[in-house]
């Protein structure tokens, strides 16, 4: 279906619903099935998280939603509104700092999100030169500003943990490019 390019996104939600009514500037007509198929998802998932909150809330487990690679909740704003919406404090984020570098900075992510944050994927993505397209890589080997999010994590006041999502690094390496980011480096 038609969608914007990352870089075209310009997000107007309803504050109430979460329903998106405008995914890029002028004329939307040719993303309307890309609009409907989000504002479905949204409420599919809505109804999906809500039936976990009793158990969540029985057994003292947060249910940490994640910003995946499918193209849903592609602005911070959206995705922090679609998880605050729940009003619950055992539905959080898991933020996978490398899946939407392409939409933005993952400090604004961060920065977005707070204390909504429960848990972090490691990942990189390295944008294309022109910074439409790209391509995961190597922590350290992209396009995210590293010190920017180490910054943004602390004023967010997040010291939980980071899983690793990585393809190849031997797990030295991993740690020791870990260790220069979690410094602030």
């Amino acid at each position: 279906m038609a969608m914007p390019e990352p870089w075209e996104f310009d997000i107007d939600f309803n504050e109430k619903t979460g329903h998106v009514t405008r995914v890029a500037a002028g004329d939307n007509a040719r993303f309307d099935s890309y609009i409907k198929a989000q504002n479905h998802a949204t409420d599919t998932s809505r109804a999906a998280v809500e039936k976990l909150i009793p158990l969540a809330e029985e057994l003292k487990v947060i249910v940490a939603l994640e910003n995946v690679w499918n193209n849903l909740w592609v602005k911070p704003d959206l995705f922090r509104h679609f998880v605050a919406s729940f009003n619950n404090p055992w539905i959080k984020a898991y933020f996978d700092i490398g899946n939407h570098v392409k939409y933005a900075p993952p400090q604004d992510w961060v920065k977005a999100l707070g204390p909504l944050i429960a848990k972090l994927h490691m990942k990189d993505f390295k944008l294309n030169p022109d910074g439409h397209g790209g391509k995961f890589v190597h922590p350290r080997d992209g396009s995210i500003d590293w010190p920017a999010v180490r910054q943004a994590l602390d004023a967010a006041g997040y010291d939980g943990w980071a899983t690793i999502e990585d393809g190849g690094l031997p797990l030295v390496e991993f740690a020791r490019r870990f260790d220069l980011i979690e410094s602030g480096q």
